[in-house]
């Protein structure tokens, strides 16, 4: 998912290329859930004519400041993307579009046609992004809830260590909130923990002022070495962790094996032999069996800022379907486990899992089984039958008498 040095790139990119160019041609797709707040037709008319004056970005929003309001603004979501024919904007996971190439891209929501010919497009494939038309996009949400811009508006090492010190989340959760720092997504938050060695369940509020000093550092370094190469991801340094962190398998970096869990809901790779949890949290951690989730995973960005509508990561849906596949097969055998054993056995593996599964479903899982349970028992134990028998007189001979007090 785009991240600031995308968006910053992308911000560059229409400085370098759109200033000062009056636009004469706009597209804009039907498209309610990522034009957000007004119609079609309405953007199409408002835009046109007006010359682009300069290109602003907070955190990983992007908006045009035009020659008189509104302006269009831009919230990436998961797969938003700036395209300018011919300009390569970034190198990350996209490059420029080729005159082979379909364009307007089928998956376009803004498309413009400057008074010199160039054409810029906003496309966004999975629709999680949302374009809008504001007056003033810094005084309305979601910009105005945005935490410090974590490039223009680096806190202090005193700020950053304050603010930290009360905050009782997980560190990996708290990088990704941008109402605290905007601009932070999955590979960032992982890398700079990654450098500054801090385990991604690590409290916040439990770090040392000599950890905080060096995450804030770590942060710095990670964005403005990402900024300087306009987020071309092969030209970030040869050691750091994103290059190791995508394949299917785990793997190692600088020769230390990766791992992977989940924190802030987030696919998280950090490796354990250097990101150790410290305080009370370690000694809780002992004897604990760690949780590890399938690297494939990891493209699912999120950030929940961004993208509501996906709260559960790609593996926890995976792992869900594994377990119901499984309920499945063992519905379809002959011989059952009790009632008693399986809803034991389903326990077990929903702790496993973080205890995702909805509501309800264990309930009808032991009402179809308890029948199937009690028949099995009465076929093969004839004992039970003349128990159970025995046990209704008993209660007959009691109820009888009630019933002639009553009259």
């Amino acid at each position: 998912m785009p991240e600031l040095p995308e968006v910053e790139a992308a911000r560059r990119a229409i400085e370098e290329h759109c200033i000062g160019k009056k636009i004469v041609k706009s597209i804009i797709a039907d498209d309610n859930k990522v034009i957000d707040g007004v119609s079609a037709s309405d953007f199409e008319a408002s835009v046109l004519g007006k010359t682009i004056l300069s290109a602003h970005r907070k955190g990983k929003n992007l908006w045009l400041r035009l020659d008189s309001p509104p302006f269009p603004s831009f919230q990436f979501g998961m797969t938003g993307a700036i395209y300018i024919k011919g300009v390569a904007v970034t190198q990350y996971k996209r490059s420029a579009v080729k005159d082979t190439d379909e364009w307007p891209s089928k998956y376009s929501k803004f498309f413009v046609e400057l008074d010199d010919g160039l054409e810029l497009s906003f496309t966004d494939k999975r629709r999680f992004a949302k374009v809008r038309l504001l007056n003033d996009p810094t005084s309305v949400p979601p910009i105005s809830e945005l935490g410090p811009d974590a490039l223009l508006e680096p806190m202090t090492v005193d700020e950053f260590t304050d603010s930290l010190s009360k905050k009782k989340i997980t560190i990996k959760a708290l990088l990704l909130d941008q109402s605290y720092i905007s601009g932070i997504g999955n590979w960032i938050a992982d890398e700079v923990l990654y450098q500054a060695k801090i385990h991604p369940l690590q409290t916040a509020a439990s770090l040392s002022k000599k950890s905080c000093a060096t995450l804030l550092k770590c942060i710095k370094e990670v964005i403005q070495s990402a900024v300087e190469v306009d987020a071309d991801c092969s030209r970030f340094p040869l050691e750091w962790l994103f290059h190791f962190r995508w394949g299917k398998k785990p793997g190692k970096v600088n020769g230390k094996k990766i791992d992977f869990i989940t924190a802030g809901g987030r696919t998280t790779a950090y490796v354990p032999e250097l990101q150790k949890l410290n305080g009370v949290q370690a000694a809780k951690a002992v004897g604990k069996p760690r949780k590890q989730v399938p690297k494939g995973e990891d493209s699912k960005d999120d950030d929940k800022y961004n993208s509501g509508d996906e709260s559960e990561s790609d593996g926890e849906e995976i792992a869900e379907n594994v377990k119901s596949k499984k309920r499945q097969k063992l519905g379809g055998q002959v011989k059952q486990p009790s009632s008693r054993k399986r809803k034991s056995k389903e326990s077990d593996t929903e702790d496993d899992d973080g205890g995702n599964d909805d509501d309800g479903s264990g309930s009808d899982d032991n009402a179809e089984e308890a029948p199937k349970t009690k028949s099995g028992k009465v076929t093969k134990n004839k004992q039970a039958k003349a128990v159970t028998t025995s046990k209704e007189k008993v209660i007959s001979q009691k109820v009888k008498p009630s019933k002639k007090k009553a009259k």
